[in-house]
């Protein structure tokens, strides 16, 4: 999003188009359980019609807190990304070793290409479970915080759910 005098534009393919902080975009599907990337999910309400009563909760629960604390939800879409990304790069060490064995010829131990290979995974894959550590520690920490707003979540679902049977009688 940039400014322009006062007011905003936001960059869309080749074009700039206008933009105002009250704009929504609603997209609907037929797809039953639709999957999305966490950095995609992270950016966007997901609203199911066909959800249970747990499941609007924990949803209302993400939208109190990020009206109430938004740095803290900020944060915690920040470690979704981050822990996806570290999947990611487990996976790319993973192929990469696997492919350098595969690759190897005679004793593993005379290829010094495999050697750096799998000496430099192993270091990488030390950094991430260690940021792993660190995430799992600040995720827990932002979920004790999250679980003092579950009363508000709690009640909104119970009202959604009373006003959605009143069309049923």
């Amino acid at each position: 999003i940039k400014k322009k005098g006062t007011s905003l534009s936001i960059q869309f393919g080749d074009n700039e188009i206008g933009y105002s902080e009250n704009f929504r975009f609603y997209i609907t599907t037929k797809m039953r359980n639709p999957h999305y990337l966490p950095e995609f999910s992270t950016k966007v309400t997901l609203l199911n019609f066909m959800i249970t009563p747990e499941g609007l909760d924990d949803q209302l629960l993400g939208i109190v807190v990020a009206k109430e604390k938004p740095q803290l939800e900020d944060e915690r879409n920040r470690l979704v990304v981050q822990s996806a990304e570290n999947q990611r790069k487990l996976k790319e060490i993973e192929d990469r070793i696997l492919q350098v064995l595969s690759e190897s010829q005679g004793n593993i131990l005379d290829d010094e290409n495999a050697i750096q290979v799998l000496s430099a995974s192993k270091e990488i894959s030390n950094k991430i479970q260690e940021k792993q550590k660190v995430a799992a520690k600040t995720e827990q920490e932002i979920e004790q915080t999250r679980d003092s707003y579950k009363p508000v979540a709690s009640h909104a679902s119970v009202l959604f759910f009373c006003i959605a049977g009143l069309a049923n009688t």
